[in-house]
Formats: structure tokens, sequence, C-alpha cells
């Protein structure tokens, strides 16, 4: 069989071309394409990849977040919860503080009305009794027992002496007007010329002598001049003694109060 190699060189030239021209024309665009395509794919997966690189970091960092936001939520509810505590505590101390004040305030209140209704019904006793004491001395006193008051009083006159006796007659050396004496009943002549001679003998001069009479002496002689006073009479005394009883329950409930001695007796002749 004889080879034409002119065929078989023109078929391998035509091969050639058309591998040249396949490459060319078609193999290389395809290439191209598959090469770009594969690139932005590759592209595309590393976007991809960086897309959810970046969703994990703020996926983290939101988890992140939300801890924080957790755990300063417990802070502060735990710094809300022992706030309230103390301030629960401070209102419940204050309103116990007030409690007290109030109780402490209203049992002194009742303490002061009890004893201010003590002393009142004391005060309202002890006037009773003593206005009694002067209705039934004032219905005692008479001619007999007026006229023992002044023999008393003339004793005591005369027997005074001293500080007392130069203090009254300098105020009846330096008195203008008469000397007052005053007594529960009018008195007698002879008691009067009794006293006024005492007082003469006391004082060894003329003295010039007012005599009155008053009811509310109950019974008893006073005697005044220039601001002096000497005498004796049982309204003194009454009011002295009224005087120490009141004395007497205002200071009782008081610690340590040393009690005081009531007035003794009848006004001594003393200026």
């Amino acid at each position: 069989m004889l080879i034409d190699w002119f065929t078989v060189g023109a078929q391998v030239i035509n091969f050639l071309v058309l591998v040249w021209l396949l490459k060319r024309f078609l193999y290389r665009p395809i290439l191209d394409a598959i090469d770009a395509r594969e690139q932005r794919i590759a592209a595309e997966l590393a976007d991809a990849d960086a897309k959810r690189a970046e969703a994990k970091q703020e996926r983290e960092t939101f988890q992140h977040k939300n801890q924080a936001f957790d755990a300063q939520r417990a802070a502060l509810l735990a710094q809300a919860t022992d706030a309230a505590k103390t301030e629960r505590a401070r209102l419940l101390d204050e309103a116990r503080h007030a409690a007290d004040a109030l109780r402490a305030k209203r049992q002194e209140a009742l303490r002061q009305e009890a004893e201010q209704l003590n002393q009142a019904l004391l005060s309202r006793t002890q006037r009773e009794v003593f206005a009694i004491a002067r209705k039934t001395l004032t219905d005692l006193a008479g001619v007999s027992l007026e006229e023992r008051l002044v023999a008393v009083f003339i004793e005591r006159l005369e027997a005074m002496n001293g500080e007392a006796r130069d203090v009254f007659g300098q105020a009846l050396e330096t008195t203008t007007e008469p000397v007052r004496v005053r007594s529960a009943l009018a008195l007698p002549v002879a008691q009067r010329e009794a006293i006024q001679a005492a007082l003469n003998r006391r004082f060894d001069a003329e003295v010039s002598v007012r005599f009155e009479s008053g009811p509310d002496l109950i019974g008893g002689i006073d005697l005044s001049a220039n601001g002096q006073r000497i005498g004796w009479n049982l309204a003194d005394y009454l009011k002295s003694l009224e005087q120490g009883v009141d004395e007497l329950l205002r200071t009782k409930d008081q610690p340590g109060a040393a009690s005081k001695p009531a007035a003794s007796g009848l006004d001594d002749p003393t200026p």
C-alpha cells in the first residue's frame, strides 16, 4: 500500500491548524471563562468566609455584651436590693423612734394630766379644809376669846426687847401717822386703854394709836407703823399653815427634796 505523504502532511497541517483555531477561538475563551468563574467563586467564598468570620466576631461580641449586661444588671439589682433593705431599715428605725417619742410624749402628757388633776384635787381639798377652818374659827371667835387674845398680845408686847424693839421704836419715831391697831372685833375701852398703856411703857413715849376692826383677821391683834408690823392673829396663822401645806404638796414628788417644816404657831412679835 502506498502512502501519500503529501496528503498526510496536509492532514497533519489541517489538524494543527484546527487545533490552533480551536485553542485560539474556542478553548481559550472557555478556559478564561472557567478561570474567571473560579476566581469569582473563590472571591465569593473568601467574602463568605470573611462575612462568616465577621458574623462570628459580632456574635462573640454580642455574647460578651450580653454577659456584661447580665453582670451589670445583676450588680445593679443587688445594689438596688441592698439600698432598698437599707432604706427600709432606716424607715423602720425612724418609725420606731417616732413611735417611741410619741409614746413617751403621750405618757408624759398623761403623767402631767394626772399630776395636774392630783394637784387640782389636793388644792381644792386644801382650800375647802382651810375655808371650813376659817369659818369654824370665825364662828367660835367671841368677846371672851378676843379678851384673851388682847391679854396675850400685851404680854408679848411687854416682853419684846432687843433688835425687834429698836426697829419698831425707830418706826414710831419716824412716822407722822398714828399707830394702827386692828382686831377682828371692836375693842372695848378698857382693852384699848390697856394696849395704849403697854405701848407707852414699852417705848417710853406717848404713842398715838388708831384702833380699827376687820373681820378678815378672824381673831387676834395686828399693830403696824411706818411699814413695820407686830402682832398675831388666827388669819395669819391659817395663811402661814396653808402656805406650808401648799409648799409640801408641790415638793413631795421631787426626789431628794428637803422637806421644810410648816409655819409654827402664831406670829411672834417681830417686825
